[in-house]
């Protein structure tokens, strides 16, 4: 697929600034199949529209929560309103254990970051 480069797209390089990920991520997710890009530019370039910024973003907030990478694309067509509503519960749960398994974590580094201040 090859697009003609305009002002709705950009190029990879841009899209790592927007979602803080690094190119090789990106291309990464290409190559899974999780983020395509929308096009390609006549050299070949990729080419990313917003909604595939959108999308990686989603990505970038699925992945910490220990998703495999088939649940990550089930997520992805969930939240897009392509996929059977049945996982969701179980997604929902499963990203709320985790994020509160990270909160633990994060209130264990506050207490031994206190307890490090105090002895400077």
């Amino acid at each position: 697929m090859v697009a003609d480069m305009n002002a709705d797209t950009m190029q990879i390089g841009e899209v790592a600034e927007r979602t803080q990920l690094s190119i090789r991520t990106i291309r990464h997710y290409d190559q899974v199949g999780l983020v395509p890009p929308s096009g390609r530019s006549d050299g070949g370039f990729r080419l990313y529209t917003a909604e595939d910024v959108t999308r990686l973003n989603y990505v970038r907030w699925i992945t910490p929560l220990g998703f495999s990478l088939e649940e990550t694309a089930e997520i992805l067509r969930l939240i897009e309103g392509a996929e059977d509503q049945s996982q969701l519960a179980d997604y929902l749960a499963r990203a709320q254990a985790s994020r509160d398994k990270m909160a633990r974590k994060l209130r264990q580094a506050d207490e031994l970051i206190d307890v490090l201040k105090r002895l400077s």
